[in-house]
């Protein structure tokens, strides 16, 4: 974020722009629960695809549009911007390798939305989507992988696994998004991580994540945005604890009808700063980090979902930027 910059929704910036700043920290990942569930976040110009109905068709009442709700396709509309997200992939890594990347793994990867896109984008990609639960992957399976052809499915692979074991075909890139990967709150398990990726890259390969900070990030608050006409979303930063560094945070749903999705993902994380990640990613074997910081709208402040290579960052309220790692 560009100095002065107050984003609405901290969730990833490139797909909520203009949103606050820590909705659009939500975004990483539906780390719900299931040992710490493996997911991610985004925008919201669609329509609720929920159509919901109002009664029963018996004169009775219908259930409240937070009970019909899809908590996982809320989501998707309220935080994910994946198009934006597979464009930056590609460019980032052509300039820095002279070739587009193939073949991606997303780590943390939930409704394997971004896998779903990758494969869309060209004939030749392939993508593997690594994630620990087995309810969101049953509904990738029912949902993102269903509307695929059958030719474009075979190159998108689902693999419920835990990333730190994890062991699979060697990648052009690995993707950590949405803050995901600060379920790791020991430096010991991050390193193990780092490292486990690493292992997992091609000679040529690289590591995409991202980060936020700012001294919001550390702030107890609750912020809520619109999506559409159906419903608002609602990041809420419930606790931090500075001596641990402890943080959770969750995610609300509420609807035109008074309804409320409480908790609908809840998150317990470390708050990383970026000079630590950058150390362990160091310690782990990767000898180049390259910093994207995002910039903002010169009339609103807001963030105008442009990332650029940088050497400083600024100390605004709340950032995001991506980490390239290269071994």
């Amino acid at each position: 974020m560009a100095s002065g910059r107050r984003t609405e929704s901290f969730h990833r910036v490139t797909t909520v722009q203009g949103a606050s700043v820590f909705a659009a920290l939500h975004c990483v990942l539906m780390t719900s629960t299931a040992n710490v569930k493996q997911h991610k976040s985004g925008k919201g110009k669609k329509r609720t695809a929920t159509s919901l109905k109002r009664s029963d068709g018996k004169g009775e009442p219908s259930a409240s549009m937070a009970q019909r709700a899809d908590r996982h396709q809320l989501y998707e509309l309220s935080v994910q911007d994946v198009e934006s997200e597979v464009e930056f992939i590609d460019a980032t890594f052509e300039s820095l390798r002279g070739r587009k990347p193939d073949f991606i793994r997303e780590d943390f990867c939930g409704t394997a939305q971004l896998c779903k896109a990758w494969v869309e984008r060209r004939a030749a990609n392939r993508a593997i989507g690594v994630d620990l639960d087995p309810e969101v992957l049953r509904w990738a399976q029912g949902h993102n992988l269903a509307s695929l052809d059958a030719e474009t499915k075979n190159r998108l692979t689902i693999v419920q696994d835990d990333v730190l074991r994890v062991k699979t075909e060697l990648v052009d890139v690995v993707l950590a998004f949405n803050f995901s990967y600060w379920l790791f709150k020991k430096r010991s398990m991050m390193r193990a991580y780092f490292e486990s990726v690493r292992r997992s890259l091609n000679p040529s390969g690289v590591f995409f994540l991202d980060c936020y900070g700012g001294y919001e990030a550390f702030e107890v608050l609750e912020e809520e945005r619109e999506v559409n006409d159906d419903f608002n979303y609602v990041w809420d930063q419930v606790d931090y604890d500075p001596v641990s560094g402890d943080l959770q945070c969750d995610i609300h749903f509420r609807f035109r009808d008074g309804s409320e999705l409480k908790s609908a993902y809840s998150y317990h994380w470390r708050l990383w700063t970026l000079p630590e990640i950058r150390e362990i990613l160091d310690e782990a074997g990767f000898s180049r980090m390259r910093i994207f910081w995002e910039g903002a709208d010169e009339e609103t402040c807001e963030g105008n979902g442009e990332f650029a290579e940088v050497t400083r960052g600024e100390a605004d309220p709340g950032w995001i930027c991506y980490i390239v790692a290269e071994p």
